[in-house]
């Protein structure tokens, strides 16, 4: 796999190294992918952790092994026996309780490859959580920038794991701003799990699992959506595991967001450009995202596969999630927000749908 960035506006490209995480256009990087094809002969069956794909990940070393916790290959079961055909994928069975330890380990590995000292991430909670936990676990200094009004079991789990919290009042994107301006100002790596291509390289392995445990691809990935990260990894691995050769199709995705915060729904639905909105307020605050620095890649995604998106209000999501947990599975709002999106999708019989269950209850009152 190519060490370069590409800028996905105007298509300049810069070597990897520590300080590089916006274009000078202002456009968002991608990672240059060259040959990168999955070998199923080369799974490292003896790996029961994410890992197993290493071949299909961008490291030079095996430095990872250091920085990794066990994250990954986590269960894909059958959401009830009335549904035989929808099945959701534990991702809060991580060790930070969210899908974002897929991401946050691979980014966290790879800066420690380029001998980074410290990082700088922007966090609605759980990327937070994530990025201090694997920096800390491999010797890496960190500031974490949240909002004032983060929930403070998150802000707890963020300072247990050592990281230096900046608490910013304002908004999600007065949060990111301040973050880059610190980034800027200190010379320091950007750990974003929105800016940074790498994290996506890590929430990939959502797919492979998924491919591997059915030994198929579903027909369609309904889930929640505020800065792309889980539905990108998962169209980035899709796509691989297609142009691999292993697969002849990408699943449909069908993207969730809150109804109180909704700007990629809204350019979705009038086929416009992404125009930020105003937050009114929802308890899903993983998807609660004004205006999504990858929006184009997000609405590209979407329409790649034939795909839609789903609004969901707070009556919904609070009433989804006293649904999941009487099927014994506690969520945090955002996952509500998107069982709710399930509820009220209209599917087929024959469907093959897969949900992911991404935050851990416990993680949000």
């Amino acid at each position: 796999m190519s060490e370069q960035f590409e800028c996905h506006s105007c298509s300049t490209r810069y070597n990897v190294t520590e300080l590089v995480w916006r274009c000078k256009c202002g456009g968002m990087l991608d990672l240059v992918k060259e040959n990168v094809s999955f070998d199923p002969s080369r799974l490292q069956n003896e790996m029961p952790t994410m890992w197993r794909y290493q071949h299909v990940l961008p490291f030079k070393s095996d430095i990872w092994k250091s920085v990794s916790m066990g994250e990954g290959n986590t269960p894909l079961i059958v959401l009830d026996e009335k549904e035989p055909k929808t099945f959701v994928k534990v991702d809060y069975m991580m060790p930070t309780l969210s899908f974002k330890d897929r991401g946050a380990a691979v980014l966290i590995a790879k800066a420690k490859e380029l001998g980074v000292t410290k990082v700088i991430a922007d966090s609605s909670g759980n990327a937070g959580t994530s990025i201090a936990a694997y920096a800390k676990r491999a010797g890496i200094a960190c500031d974490i920038f949240l909002s004032e009004s983060t929930s403070p079991k998150k802000v707890a789990q963020i300072k247990a794991h050592g990281a230096t919290i900046r608490a910013i009042k304002g908004t999600r994107e007065d949060v990111a701003e301040t973050a880059q301006q610190a980034v800027t100002e200190e010379k320091t790596f950007y750990a974003s799990h929105v800016y940074n291509p790498f994290f996506y390289e890590g929430t990939k392995t959502y797919a492979y699992e998924i491919w591997e445990h059915m030994q198929s691809v579903p027909d369609t990935l309904i889930i929640p959506v505020g800065n792309g990260t889980l539905l990108l990894g998962a169209y980035y691995g899709f796509r691989e595991l297609m142009e691999s050769g292993v697969t002849n199709k990408i699943p449909k995705i069908v993207a969730v967001q809150a109804e109180n915060c909704a700007p990629l729904a809204n350019a979705f639905i009038t086929n416009q450009a992404v125009a930020e909105v105003k937050n009114t307020g929802t308890l899903a605050e993983g998807i609660a995202i004004a205006k999504p620095a990858r929006s184009a890649h997000i609405l590209e995604a979407v329409r790649a596969t034939k795909g839609h998106f789903i609004t969901t209000s707070e009556e919904e999501i609070t009433q989804a999630r006293v649904e999941l947990a009487h099927k014994g599975f506690y969520v945090e709002p955002t996952t509500a927000a998107n069982y709710a999106g399930y509820l009220k999708y209209h599917r087929t019989s024959e469907e093959k749908i897969v949900i992911p269950l991404c935050g851990a209850g416990i993680k949000q009152v």
